[in-house]
């Protein structure tokens, strides 16, 4: 305790400490922080100062090399990651994932079209099965490290960007500076993973409901995490690398291990539970919030609806009615009256769709995919993959999914799925001729020449309904907005036809609702006798007071 006449003083004292700390007393601005590598206690090096980044580069290669002077190692760990062998095997299916080796029901496949596909490729010059994976200079720093926000790949240049200023579909786009740009590398942020991750299947929100553009600079209720008025997260916050190898794959999911894995430390794959603890509800009554996260993604209920950033997702891509050209060859397009495109001769008909709700099915974290090699029955919609897990199974929880609806080429004879050859200047691309046989064959010759099958195209081809499904984990709305019991426990809702769980309020079943309608008539029952039983021996009592 002060006495009043040291108030005045320490106030005093108060005032003068804080003047002679600016520091303190200002906190610098972002652009300053930027600015000035120096003031910011995460950035070690300035890379303006190096002398060997302060000269023209007249390729990627040349800004590899220079990187990689320094950077040892560095080339040799993306040499590890998926995000350079677009392969990955699967250790609890068997099966030969990734890029490489994957159909999907957007662009079906790579095969053939490497020179395109390999603009989201992190690596320079990926256009065939030919590609040196072994090549240091081969590996783009700037595509992950560019902090300029202005280095982009060119969409057909094999994973290279411009080196020259270039009209493009009827303008002009100008060569990114790599001089500049790589003086001005850093971390990596939402932007340069989301030049990639938000352009899947050929456009921003195309292949993803949970991840666009929005998300670069997202508003609070668009996801709390990523927001700056939320925490701010870049990708890699929950994303960890180690050795330039990132942890969570669409591939190899961790849905639910039982123990907390922390950011920083050592752990297997991003979730929820690495900084929100097993048990992330306060527990009330009963604790039914924690009892329901034993068997509930926490995804279920905290990403209530998909493409909630203002952009729509692609919901349906129907390849069989691609090819209408106009008078003068080229594609027909066509718009809805929000401008998205609802038809392309290059690609067929779309659908979209905007703050939609996912569907759900039970999912412990493995996916099956439908390979070339598989067998299909035409007769039936294709799945391209099927969330692996049985109700109650190990690891399996009730998981959010965006459901893609499909229809694509498969070989009449073989019943197998194909591939085709869509890209390139040459007379078997389908975007140069529109003709699906030719494209059919070169697409399944590319796609043995590269190891992806050694299954063959028997010359027939029609169309197939597919489906496929795309996890939803991103765009975590705030608590307020989460799911309300009533979502789910209710006819007709979220988990409608979900197998494997009695959902009170959705489900009927006789013998429990008659043990239920017997427990209640039993306590109404033992209620009246109580309270009968407390009403006569009352009563018994005065009449003997009174006698």
């Amino acid at each position: 305790m002060f006495s009043k006449a040291l108030v005045p003083l320490i106030a005093l004292s108060l005032m003068l400490a804080v003047a002679g700390m600016p520091a303190l007393a200002q906190t610098p601005s972002q652009e300053s922080l930027d600015a000035n590598p120096q003031t910011r206690l995460d950035v070690t090096a300035d890379h303006r100062k190096f002398q060997r980044l302060s000269r023209e580069f007249a390729s990627g290669p040349e800004v590899t090399e220079a990187c990689i002077h320094c950077h040892t190692e560095a080339a040799r760990q993306v040499h590890n990651s998926i995000h350079w062998t677009w392969e990955y095997d699967q250790p609890e299916t068997g099966q030969r994932l990734g890029k490489r080796f994957v159909l999907n029901n957007f662009c079906l496949g790579i095969a053939g079209s490497e020179q395109r596909c390999a603009s989201c490729h992190v690596g320079y010059g990926f256009d065939g099965p030919d590609f040196d994976f072994t090549a240091e200079n081969r590996v783009d720093c700037l595509v992950c490290h560019d902090n300029t926000g202005t280095y982009s790949k060119f969409p057909t240049a094999a994973g290279h960007p411009l080196y020259e200023d270039t009209m493009f579909r009827g303008r002009m786009v100008e060569a990114p500076d790599l001089n500049h740009i790589a003086r001005h590398v850093g971390k990596t942020t939402r932007t340069t993973c989301g030049s990639c991750h938000f352009e899947g299947g050929g456009g921003d929100a195309v292949k993803h409901g949970d991840l666009d553009s929005s998300l670069i600079d997202p508003p609070f209720f668009v996801d709390v995490h990523m927001s700056p008025e939320g925490l701010d997260f870049s990708c890699s916050t929950c994303h960890e690398f180690s050795g330039h190898v990132q942890e969570g794959s669409r591939y190899h999911k961790k849905t639910h291990s039982g123990e907390v894995t922390v950011p920083g430390r050592v752990n297997e794959r991003p979730g929820c539970q690495s900084c929100h603890g097993a048990e992330p509800h306060s527990a009330g009554i009963h604790d039914k919030l924690n009892q329901h996260s034993q068997f509930i993604a926490c995804q279920t209920c905290h990403i209530p609806e998909m493409a909630r950033g203002g952009l729509a997702t692609k919901t349906l891509w129907d390849w069989s009615t691609a090819g209408e050209l106009d008078a003068e060859g080229r594609p027909v397009v066509r718009r809805d009256g929000n401008n998205y495109v609802t038809y392309d001769g290059m690609k067929g008909d779309f659908a979209w769709a905007e703050n939609y709700p996912p569907i759900y099915r039970w999912f412990d974290g493995n996916m099956s995919y439908t390979l070339l090699e598989d067998p299909i029955d035409p007769s039936q919609v294709v799945d391209i993959n099927t969330p692996q897990g049985e109700p109650w199974g190990p690891g399996a929880l009730i998981w959010p999914f965006k459901l893609v609806d499909g229809r694509q080429p498969y070989d009449v004879v073989h019943q197998r799925l194909l591939v085709p050859h869509l890209f390139g200047q040459d007379e078997y691309a389908y975007w140069r001729n529109y003709d699906w046989d030719r494209a059919l064959e070169s697409g399944m010759r590319q796609a043995n020449l590269s190891g992806q099958t050694s299954a063959e195209y028997s010359g027939q081809y029609g169309f197939v309904n597919t489906q496929m499904f795309w996890s939803v984990n991103h765009m975590v709305a705030p608590a307020d907005e989460a799911l309300s019991c009533a979502s789910c426990h209710t006819t007709g809702g979220r988990l409608e036809g979900l197998p494997g769980v009695y959902i009170p309020g959705r489900d009927r079943h006789s013998v429990i609702e008659l043990v239920g309608w017997v427990a209640v008539l039993a306590t109404l029952l033992s209620v009246l006798a109580h309270g009968g039983l407390r009403v006569f021996l009352a009563r018994r009592r005065r009449s003997g007071d009174e006698a």
